[in-house]
């Protein structure tokens, strides 16, 4: 219901919410409750039709997701609509695909929120860099495999791709590495962490849609990823896993056997 306050007046406030990676049942109860009390929703492209069903009839839907290539409003424009929206509303949802503090760009549509003096709260969601991997069997660390593990964006410019990521570090520094939305990126990225050490022999494994019913795998090495997705046009949204830990993958050895 409309607060009859004046628009300039914030009365409202704003949720960001973490929608996690997919799976309904990984969306947490806070969530859920804040979907069924909203007046107004804007939601991401990657947020799964199950948790948009959970969102309340009455509540006004605003679709702001972003896809590359294919960008439903610009960044500035959805904070504006979130400031607007509780200018006028009580309760206002932001969600979010995952977590909105892990690459979601949370953290800057806090700030904005924070500067137009509106209340925020935010509400975690599961990262698809835990969750996918681990509805692969795949633990990021294992005794004996890996003991530390390191969150990291693949996708720093569009159209272009000039890192700023130090790879090279990163490779020498961490024996798991989960990138995010790099797929399109990885022949600039593999060359970088074979000069930080790391050996084409490497296991990678590359997961899209993790944790729907349409999950996919795809696995390999840094010496031949690359060539794989080109043979089976494999694409985002994914993650990639790189590390031993791979190995771990209960079909491992029998899937890359096949792929070969």
């Amino acid at each position: 219901m409309a607060n009859s306050m004046t628009p300039s007046t914030p009365v409202g406030k704003v949720y960001l919410v973490g929608a996690g990676p997919g799976d309904p049942g990984l969306f947490t109860l806070k969530g859920k409750t804040l979907l069924e009390m909203a007046d107004v929703v804007v939601y991401d492209a990657l947020v799964s039709e199950p948790i948009l069903a959970m969102i309340n009839p009455q509540a006004e839907r605003i679709h702001a997701g972003k896809r590359r290539g294919r960008h439903s409003l610009p960044q500035e424009e959805t904070t504006k609509i979130l400031i607007e929206k509780a200018q006028e509303f009580a309760i206002v949802v932001r969600l979010k695909g995952g977590d909105p503090f892990v690459f979601g760009r949370g953290g800057e549509e806090m700030a904005d929120l924070q500067a137009a003096n509106i209340p925020v709260e935010i509400v975690p969601g599961i990262t698809s860099g835990i969750a996918a991997p681990a509805y692969c069997g795949i633990p990021l660390t294992s005794r004996g495999y890996s003991c530390s593990a390191t969150f990291v964006t693949g996708h720093e410019a569009a159209g272009k791709y000039r890192p700023q990521v130090n790879w090279q570090a990163i490779a020498q520094g961490s024996e798991t590495l989960v990138i995010y939305m790099g797929i399109h990126n990885l022949p600039q990225i593999i060359p970088q962490l074979l000069a930080g050490g790391l050996t084409t022999d490497t296991p990678i494994a590359l997961i899209r849609w993790g944790t729907r019913p349409d999950q996919e795998e795809l696995l390999g090495n840094l010496g031949d990823i690359v060539q794989k997705v080109e043979a089976t046009g494999f694409a985002a949204p994914a993650i990639a896993i790189v590390g031993r830990v791979v190995e771990l993958h209960p079909q491992y050895d029998t899937l890359l056997h096949t792929a070969n």
